[in-house]
């Protein structure tokens, strides 16, 4: 098969020939139809994933495709089904999977980590049974490919783990993918929302995807004060979209009482320990929460949201480019991040 892989942490991501992989038991093959690129598969080619043990690797988790092989003791799939792929893919017998939990997994699979990933034709994948999603027939595998981690992530994150309510005020800080993905969400969910950023065109993106109020975090005194002000006493619901010390704890110091912080950004690197306002934590009852992705049992509401033209996932779409494109993309990302949702459909 044709695909984009490394063989070292950091080393070029090349296009070249693999062998086909082979349906594990209890897993299927899937022929890509479409996969995101993600600044997840950044900090894995650059080392901070310790999932990824062995060379030559091949990144990509955010993949939707049609199944060309079945394997042993698969119960629900057949050849040609079209399927979305979660991220993060739980073995389905372990304590956290019974308790519904898959995407937490103790011993979960995750395409382009624990295993080779979607910057390729083919995609073998684990526990078939237990996670794959039916594609439905009005969503394209574009779009499927663009829930990826990051839209369903942040669809976790503020529905289920943020809970946020009509009329709540919701703060996004960062506004790449995840984050322009949560305001959507948040807003189809009639929250009032103040997105965060550094740069001014993706401020002026995130205006026109429907956010209340924006804020240039370079271009205030003071990220927390502005908000507190906005919200006449601080924000309801808060996520960090970029995992950084300073977009986590502004998003925890900008909540009013009783607020709920969601850490959606990898804390990865350097940045895995992060100082924490833990008096304010405190002293107003603040809830954090983390959000890790999305059991493919919970897709239902969202794919129906879709269907019914309630979240326009594809506008956060910037681009498809083809695997040779997706793979310099991806290192492009040491120095800078794409403007919107770039997705491979060329292989």
């Amino acid at each position: 098969m044709r695909a984009a892989f490394y063989e070292k942490f950091n080393g070029d991501i090349k296009v070249g020939n693999l062998n086909d992989p082979e349906p594990p038991v209890g897993g299927v093959v899937i022929e890509v139809k479409a996969n995101g690129v993600c600044r997840s598969d950044w900090h894995g080619w650059v080392g901070h994933d310790g999932g990824i043990t062995s060379f030559p690797h091949v990144p990509g988790h955010e993949c939707s495709g049609t199944i060309v092989a079945v394997g042993q003791g698969v119960r629900s799939w057949n050849k040609g089904d079209e399927v979305i792929v979660p991220f993060s893919c739980g073995c389905g017998v372990c304590p956290t999977c019974k308790n519904g939990n898959e995407h937490i997994c103790d011993d979960d699979f995750q395409p382009g980590f624990t295993g080779w990933g979607a910057f390729a034709q083919y995609l073998a994948v684990e526990y078939a049974d237990v996670n794959l999603v039916k594609l439905p027939e009005q969503i394209t595998h574009t779009v499927a490919a663009s829930l990826g981690c990051r839209f369903m992530t942040a669809f976790r994150g503020v529905v289920n783990r943020g809970g946020v309510a009509p009329g709540q005020w919701v703060a996004v800080h960062g506004c790449g993918g995840v984050g322009q993905s949560a305001l959507m969400i948040a807003k189809a969910f009639g929250a009032r929302v103040i997105a965060i950023d550094v740069n001014d065109d993706t401020l002026a993106q995130a205006k026109s995807l429907g956010a209340d109020q924006v804020i240039n975090a370079r271009k205030v005194d003071d990220v927390v004060e502005a908000i507190t002000s906005l919200t006449n006493g601080g924000a309801h619901v808060s996520l960090d979209a970029l995992g950084s010390p300073i977009t986590a704890y502004n998003s925890i110091a900008c909540l009013g009482k009783r607020g709920r912080h969601v850490q959606i950004g990898l804390a990865a690197g350097d940045h895995k320990d992060m100082k924490i306002p833990m008096n304010l934590v405190i002293g107003r009852e603040l809830d954090i929460y983390g959000s890790h992705g999305m059991q493919g049992h919970k897709y239902g509401q969202m794919l129906d949201m879709i269907i019914k033209g309630e979240l326009v996932p594809e506008k956060l779409i910037d681009r498809t480019i083809d695997l040779k494109e997706g793979a310099d993309v991806l290192m492009e990302m040491s120095n800078t991040s794409p403007s919107g949702v770039v997705v491979i459909d060329r292989f």
